[in-house]
Order: structure tokens, then C-alpha cells, then sequence
């Protein structure tokens, strides 16, 4: 008898949660964990390579692997992840971040490269990723097949979000802080991280590919608040500011909610029927937050704004679609929980979002492609 009424009860709290889900009809999803696989991705201690700054074999995903950002090419799942090593201080932000590239074929079982695809190098960029590293990816694919890599460049002093492009998810080139020239130097020492770019779902493709929305590439940014940037090239960005001059705020943070005190920007934005849905990560408070979760844990809502005037928001969820519940979601170097949603692909019919576990692992859930 108790077994069955704990079915119950799980059955009572799962139609509790769809038909939530059901009155906001432009949600993407719900999620569900698949039944096996996750975590997809997990350090490996024994991976290493030549680091082109140190010059000798450093252990580049010993410690952490999380935050990926995902992409569908050649009919299969790639992501970049975010790796740490065993350098520095054993502390949040006190290793050198790289991003590794895995590849799969249904979404779930990933092969790696041995290794990384992105990393800090002698390069132009050397000043602003070292020692720090590059953090946090975020991709997507503009109509000509190139790849544009919004990610964080963190030297340990200041940090910023770095533009870079590819063809192959290998070779890349890298542009510099996405806001560098923008109103003639005004954000140029400006501390921001998050950006995704908005996409659609392009059917010839079967593929998410950047959408252009009057005539402008957009990109929703930031961290604590959530902003606006507007471009012709998916490379050079500028804020979109209001009457006072500074960068309008999209998304704040909610009293007695899960985003209650630090709303950040998810994966890449998705152009829909219903409009543009982002899926954004919150940061619950210590108190005064959502009840239902923990202090500090992190998890990811969702939030409508206007197809045709991404500024206009006309819908958001007021609760997660997606929080910390198994233990690998809850147990690493981010003890309160956490599930960092970073990237979404529309893949066989499905939604994919891959999301950093507690800063720690990498997880998937999916949900049908409606």
C-alpha cells in the first residue's frame, strides 16, 4: 500500500506539473531526464595536452566538465564543454578553463576528442583568457554554414564576452570582447558574460540557424539582469539602450522565485510560432526565494518576448522548468545545485538541452519538438 500511494502521489505531482506547463502553450517542452546516460560528459583525469602558453602537457579536463554549448552538424549532436584543469586555487573560477568538443549520434552517448577545440593561446586574446581561461560557451550557425561561439574570457582579473567563428568547430579565429567597439569605446571595460544569439528553425536544414529580425541579427546578455544587442554580422555587437543611455533590462529578478536574485541568459533564444522563447537560468535567494529549492540553486525558467521586437516580453513561467533533483545535479564543486542550461538543439524530432550539473558534470533532458 505505501508503494502505491507514492505512484500516486508522483503521478498527482507530474499532472500538477504538465497541466502548469499547459496553460502557457508556447513553453518548450516539458523536459523529462532520459532513462540512462546522464551525466553525458564527466572529467577524465588522464586527458592532456601540449598547452601552447605553459609549453608542456597540462591535465585539461582533470577536474570539472559543465556549461556546454550544443550544435547539430553532419546529423549528429556536437558540444562544447567547458573543462577545468588541476592548476590553481581549489576554489570556483580558480583553474584554467578550455573547451572540449564531444560528438553524437542520438544525442545521449558522446565521443571525445582527446583534446581541447578552444583554448587560451599566444594570440591576441592572450591578456584576457589567461590564466582564467574561456568559460561558458554558447553557438550557433549563421545561414553560410559558419559557426559563431559567443563565450566568457576570464583572465582572473576582469571578464567579458569573446566572439569567435569556425567552419569546422576546430579552427577558429577569434574576434575579442563582443562589445569592444561599440558607441565609440563606451562598453569597452565593461564586465558582462551570457550572450545568446537568437535562432530559428530552418526546415530545409532541419537545423537551428541565427535568425535575422528586421533586417538585425539580436542577442539576449548578462548576468544578475538580462539585456538586449543588436548586429549586422553576428561579430560586432551593440547594446540596445533606453531614453537614459544605458542597456535596457529585459529580465530582473523576482521576489519569491527561482530567478530571485541573479537572472542569466540560457542557450541561444529560439524564434517560434508564439514568439521567441528564451530558456534563462536563476539563482535562487538564500531567503525570500522559491521555498521549493534550495538556497543558491540554480535553475532554468522560461520567458516570451515578441517576434517582431525581441525588447517586448509577453510571457515567463513562474516556476522552473528545469532545477536540481538527482544527485549529480547536487553533489560537486557547486554544492547548493545546480542545472545551467547553456545549449539546445532541435535534433530528430526533439529538443535537447544540455546543462552544467552543480558546475561539475554535463546532463541532458529532452523534450518533443512541437
Amino acid at each position: 500500500m505505501r508503494f502505491q500511494r507514492k505512484l500516486a502521489l508522483v503521478a498527482l505531482l507530474c499532472a500538477a506539473a504538465l497541466h502548469a506547463q499547459k496553460t502557457q502553450p508556447w513553453v518548450i517542452g516539458p523536459f523529462t531526464r532520459p532513462a540512462s546516460g546522464n551525466p553525458v560528459i564527466a572529467p577524465r583525469p588522464a586527458s592532456t595536452f601540449i598547452d601552447p602558453i605553459l609549453k608542456k602537457p597540462v591535465h585539461w579536463e582533470a577536474l570539472h566538465t559543465f556549461n556546454p554549448a550544443a550544435i547539430v552538424r553532419n546529423d549528429k549532436v556536437f558540444v562544447l564543454y567547458r573543462a577545468e584543469d588541476n592548476t590553481g586555487a581549489m576554489r570556483i573560477g580558480g583553474h584554467t578553463s578550455r573547451l572540449g568538443l564531444a560528438e553524437s549520434s542520438d544525442g545521449i552517448h558522446f565521443t571525445r576528442r582527446a583534446a581541447p577545440a578552444f583554448y587560451p593561446a599566444e594570440d591576441g586574446q592572450q591578456a584576457r583568457e589567461w590564466p582564467g581561461g574561456v568559460e561558458d560557451p554558447r553557438l550557433v550557425e549563421r545561414e553560410d554554414g559558419l559557426y559563431v561561439l559567443t563565450y566568457t574570457q576570464w583572465n582572473r582579473k576582469t571578464y567579458s564576452v569573446g566572439i569567435a567563428t569556425s567552419r569546422d568547430l576546430l579552427r577558429w579565429t577569434k574576434y575579442g570582447p563582443a562589445f569592444l567597439a561599440a558607441a565609440n569605446g563606451k562598453y569597452a571595460t565593461l564586465k558582462y558574460k551570457s550572450a545568446g544569439i537568437v535562432t530559428r528553425f530552418d526546415k530545409q536544414k532541419n537545423r537551428l540557424i541565427a535568425a535575422k529580425i528586421r533586417g538585425l541579427y539580436w542577442m539576449y546578455w548578462g548576468e544578475g539582469a538580462i539585456h538586449l544587442a543588436t548586429s549586422s554580422d553576428l561579430i560586432h555587437w551593440t547594446p540596445v539602450e533606453g531614453n537614459d543611455g544605458n542597456p535596457i533590462t529585459l529580465l530582473r529578478p523576482r521576489p519569491g522565485h527561482f530567478d530571485s536574485t541573479f537572472p542569466e541568459t540560457g542557450p541561444p533564444p529560439v524564434v517560434t510560432s508564439k514568439g521567441i522563447v528564451i530558456i534563462y537560468n536563476g539563482k535562487n535567494a538564500a531567503s525570500g526565494g522559491d521555498p521549493h529549492l534550495g538556497p543558491d540553486a540554480y535553475a532554468a525558467g522560461e520567458a516570451l518576448f515578441k517576434a517582431g521586437d525581441p525588447a517586448q516580453q509577453i510571457g515567463q513561467t513562474a516556476d522552473p522548468v528545469l532545477q536540481p533533483e538527482m544527485p549529480y545535479e547536487k553533489t560537486g564543486q557547486y554544492a547548493a545545485g545546480t542545472t545551467f542550461a547553456e545549449g539546445l538543439v532541435a535534433f530528430h524530432g526533439h529538443w535537447f538541452l544540455y546543462y552544467g550539473c552543480a558546475d561539475s558534470l554535463v546532463g541532458v533532458v529532452i523534450a518533443p519538438q512541437r
